[in-house]
């Protein structure tokens, strides 16, 4: 949508009508891990690991997303210089921002490592900590960067602070983690004393003359000779996995891992809890400004005390970020699952989001069902959970169930079945026992179930399997099915259709006995699921957001617009609206029925048309393969490999580059064979995302 009509008042319906329908994001679920805090002046900004950055200007009350250029929106650190607000992205490098958060610029010219852990300032002198490179230091606001390791015989930088003078450097090796010192801003270090611990130091703080650093396992440890010697400080501290510590005043702060903020008012000598209100535990960081104190947490939480830890309440009200598993439409009420932080329910079409996780002992949920009044939700490891009071509390239902992985739930009558990673489940009586029946499905790892009349499919990695007797039986039905990898199935009617993850989307009139491929206008073949509404079809990609199809699959348009959560493995129905997950950005988005099947957007096709599709050679590759597109106009682009969990392996390039043909290697000759995609991001927006298979 033209960003210029958001200035124009609307004066008439009529001419509101003309404007583009949009995608919106709902307010929530909320998920991921807080990572940082900074305060500026009034504002508080946080950081999330994949959520991009938050801004707060009433003390945490409410908050909204400012990650409007970020290269990178998993975020390690946040630092403020005056009205320069700079940002570690893992990923992305460094990103400014000159305007409170609005816009982000990266800055990166010099820095020969994108992955960014820490910053820290010294007047106009800016240090970037890297995961493998070192220390970087800049004298221009970023502009240039100059690596600064004469001495430090550790480059994996876990965190950086400035007391007085003083630079000093945590650092980690497998063999042990150590502080490094810099007098002269980082031209030359030293290790002033001997190793004291061998756990990683995550977290670095000084009041007055004291250092005191926070380490993975073995607690808190004092310095009061710039690190030349080190004592442990853990008296009452009852959790020795330390993320953060603060100072306020003369108080030290520290936030572990599982047991929350503990306190010291004597130098680390003797601690004591703080956690009065504080529901969650995981403590992510710690941040003070004036006489307030904010703990992010995991599960995007943040809690603010204005008397030391006496009593905490919630400031975290806008959070939406939350990588999304499902989606599933009960009533009038919706649920969404998450990969870690559980589930969540609205009764508003998503304007507002309640956690529902109590008897809930694995937050990685992955399927979910209902049966009656019953609500059944699937786990990565714990098997399926029962509830009978629409989500307020679950309880195990996995008696006889010998494999907990499961991936996919489906209702035929009094019927559930379960796909695990290892065959179907049958419970006929809401889950109290389970049995397998497997008998002919020659590929146990099933992704996908789905019921048309008296067939049950299951959709596994080696293709389609039909059973006509509640699984007593099964047969493949894989004619036709080019691609075996499925990981969606829907049923319009009598006709099935299946989303692989590599040659899109397939049909079936048969049940199954034959298949052709429906792609036309699917630019994006890796599908992450499928889903009906009355004639219609909708397809979630991993990278190209929602696709639509009015005439059975024959013919596909992208309707993106206003959507920035482009990876959707989930689709739900709910009332006259869509609504989809986004598993890698984050958050819930929404959009009326009505808009789309109405007519379609041209957003998409119009911003293809100004760029040449990437494409890679050879494709299987040993090794080698290079990736090349054309831009036509100056742009900042990042290109990154992942593999099949979604998890970035490469980052290939994060820079600005001219108009023309680029080319990128990727030697993968340390990584296993199997299948990778590849990303293309231009200006911030996600263009391409493609399948590599490295065969060796």
């Amino acid at each position: 949508m033209n960003r210029a009509l958001n200035y124009f008042v609307l004066i008439s319906a009529l001419w509101m009508r003309s404007l583009p329908a949009q995608w919106v994001q709902t307010n929530g679920p909320y998920g991921g891990n807080i990572t940082c805090m900074v305060v500026s002046g009034a504002d508080l900004f946080a950081g999330t690991d994949g959520g991009g950055v938050f801004r707060s200007s009433d003390n945490g009350t409410s908050w909204i997303a400012v990650s409007n250029g970020l290269t990178d929106r998993s975020i390690y650190n946040l630092i403020v210089s005056g009205t320069e607000l700079f940002a570690a992205t893992m990923g992305g490098g460094v990103c400014l921002s000159t305007d409170n958060g609005a816009n982000w610029t990266p800055v990166n010219n010099g820095l020969l490592d994108m992955y960014v852990s820490s910053l820290a300032i010294s007047g106009p002198n800016i240090f970037a900590g890297t995961r493998e490179n070192g220390v970087f230091h800049s004298t221009d606001k970023g502009a240039n960067w100059t690596a600064i390791n004469n001495g430090l015989s550790s480059k994996y930088i876990s965190s950086l602070i400035v007391s007085g003078l003083n630079l000093f450097a945590g650092t980690c090796t497998w063999w042990g983690s150590d502080v490094f010192l810099s007098a002269d801003n980082g031209a030359s270090w030293t290790r002033p004393g001997v190793r004291f611990t061998d756990e990683v130091i995550y977290t670095l703080v000084a009041s007055g003359d004291h250092l005191f650093a926070g380490t993975w396992g073995e607690g808190i440890f004092l310095s009061t000779n710039n690190s030349a010697n080190w004592i442990e400080v853990n008296n009452g501290l009852t959790n020795r996995y330390v993320k953060s510590l603060a100072v306020s005043d003369a108080i030290l702060f520290a936030g572990t891992w599982g047991d929350g903020v503990f306190l010291s008012n004597n130098d680390g000598t003797s601690w004591t809890a703080a956690n009065n209100g504080l529901t969650k535990k995981n403590i992510t960081c710690l941040t003070v400004s004036d006489s307030r104190l904010f703990a992010g947490t995991d599960g995007s939480r943040i809690f603010l005390t204005t008397n030391n830890g006496d009593s905490w309440a919630t400031a975290n009200n806008g959070f939406t970020f939350a990588r999304v598993t499902f989606l599933a439409d009960f009533g009038t009420t919706l649920f969404a699952g998450t990969w870690g932080d559980g589930i969540f329910r609205s009764t508003d079409n998503g304007a507002n989001w309640t956690d529902v996780n109590n008897g809930l002992t694995n937050r990685i949920v992955r399927a979910f069902a209902v049966s009656g009044t019953n609500l059944f939700a699937g786990t990565l490891g714990d098997g399926v959970f029962l509830s009978t009071d629409n989500g307020a509390s679950w309880t195990a239902a996995r008696n006889g169930l010998r494999y907990t992985n499961v991936s996919a739930l489906a209702v035929s009558g009094l019927n559930l079945f379960a796909g695990t990673e290892s065959g179907v489940f049958l419970s006929t009586n809401d889950g109290v026992d389970w049995t397998a029946v497997n008998n002919g499905l020659t590929n146990r790892n099933v992704r996908a179930l789905a019921v048309s009349g008296l067939n049950l499919f299951a959709g596994t990695e080696n293709g389609v399997f039909l059973s006509t007797n509640d699984g007593v039986d099964w047969t493949a039905v894989n004619n036709g099915l080019t691609s075996r990898n499925v990981r969606a199935l829907a049923v319009l009617g009598t006709t099935l259709f299946a989303g692989t993850m590599e040659d899109g989307v397939f049909r079936s009139t048969d049940n199954g006995a034959s298949w052709i491929a429906i792609n036309n206008g699917l630019k994006n073949k890796i599908i992450g699921n499928l889903i009906v509404s009355g004639t219609n079809l909708f397809v979630g990609t991993w990278g190209d957001g929602v696709f639509l199809s009015t005439d059975n699959g024959a013919n596909w348009t992208p309707v993106n617009n206003g959507l920035l959560g482009v990876y959707v493995i989930s689709l739900a129905l709910s009332g006259p609206n869509l609504f989809v997950g986004d598993f890698l950005e984050g958050g819930v988005w929404r959009r009326s029925l009505s808009e789309m099947i109405t007519g379609v957007d041209d957003h998409h096709d119009a911003m293809q048309r100004q760029r040449s599709l990437a494409s890679n050679y050879p494709n299987p590759f040993n090794a080698v393969t290079t990736i090349t597109f054309t831009l036509p106009s100056e742009s900042f682009v990042s290109l990154q490999i992942y593999d099949q969990s979604g998890r970035e392996v490469v980052q290939l390039v994060s820079e600005e580059l001219t108009n023309g043909e680029h080319s990128f290697r990727w030697d993968a000759t340390g990584f296993p064979s199997g299948v990778y995609f590849y990303r293309l991001k231009v200006d911030n927006v996600i263009t391409q995302t493609e399948k590599l298979t490295l065969l060796k």
